[in-house]
């Protein structure tokens, strides 16, 4: 569990599924352009910046090749490591190959899995939020083999021109290029609703935040805790922002 006392004035911001480098590409680096210039303009009264995962649409990293692209976006994130702002990766299931680069270059914390923090004496459990259902085997066992070493490994042998061939084809004829909307199933169906209310059984949290679900959301699960997904930057362009008293969910209105 890791203790964060934000210093007056300052907060954590919350953001998941930029999805950088989908396809249609045009409007990947449209939507990259927009993202930083909302880093830019949180960047005076961030002190953690928590980005929750499927950041990148597809990446991978050999030893000594990072993929290519991101730069403004990748740009934007060293200046704010520059200025001192903590930021904390989680990994999602598009960018579950983020290894060492972006940690070793800027600092940055990464996670593999949800995390427990204590900000400002509210309990937060924080992840990217996939794979929480015990039931979705399908899933489970697709993100087994994308973790595993042996099939890591023998990835990284292949070429990165083949390799990322194969990675942007792939992408590119996912549902989410295809334009397909996510939808609420309803607090009986949501995995994420499901998994917080179980969890909870057990352990009291503030704050569930997650990303994944591409549904910006919040919701009561009880009388003092909120369940926050931070939605995605293809349509909706929603984050968290958490003051050290207060949680809210916001819509980034502005345009290039």
């Amino acid at each position: 569990m890791t203790s964060i006392q934000l210093s007056t004035g300052k907060k954590c911001y919350f953001a998941s599924d930029f999805h950088l480098g989908l396809y249609p590409y045009e409007q990947s680096r449209i939507r990259e352009k927009i993202i930083v210039q909302w880093l830019h303009e949180i960047a005076n009264d961030a002190e953690h910046l928590f980005l929750l995962g499927d950041i990148f649409d597809f990446w991978y990293e050999y030893h000594k090749v990072a993929p290519r692209g991101f730069v403004r976006f990748l740009g934007k994130l060293a200046d704010l490591a520059d200025r001192g702002i903590q930021i904390h990766y989680f990994t999602g299931n598009h960018d579950v190959w983020v290894f060492d680069y972006l940690p070793a270059e800027i600092n940055m914390h990464l996670y593999r899995n949800h995390e427990l923090f204590i900000i400002n004496h509210k309990k937060f459990l924080i992840g990217h939020g996939d794979g929480l259902y015990p039931g979705d085997w399908g899933y489970r066992f697709l993100k087994a083999c994308f973790t595993s070493r042996v099939l890591q490994f023998l990835f990284s042998r292949l070429h990165p021109n083949l390799a990322f061939a194969i990675g942007h084809t792939w992408s590119k004829h996912s549902r989410l290029a295809k334009g397909v909307a996510e939808a609420f199933l309803g607090e009986d169906k949501e995995h994420q609703i499901i998994f917080a209310r179980k969890y909870l059984s057990r352990e009291n949290v503030d704050f569930f935040v997650f990303g994944h679900r591409h549904i910006p959301m919040d919701f009561a699960l009880n009388h003092h805790t909120r369940l926050i997904n931070t939605g995605e930057w293809i349509h909706s362009k929603s984050y968290a922002v958490f003051d050290g008293e207060n949680m809210e969910l916001k819509f980034y209105q502005h345009s290039l």
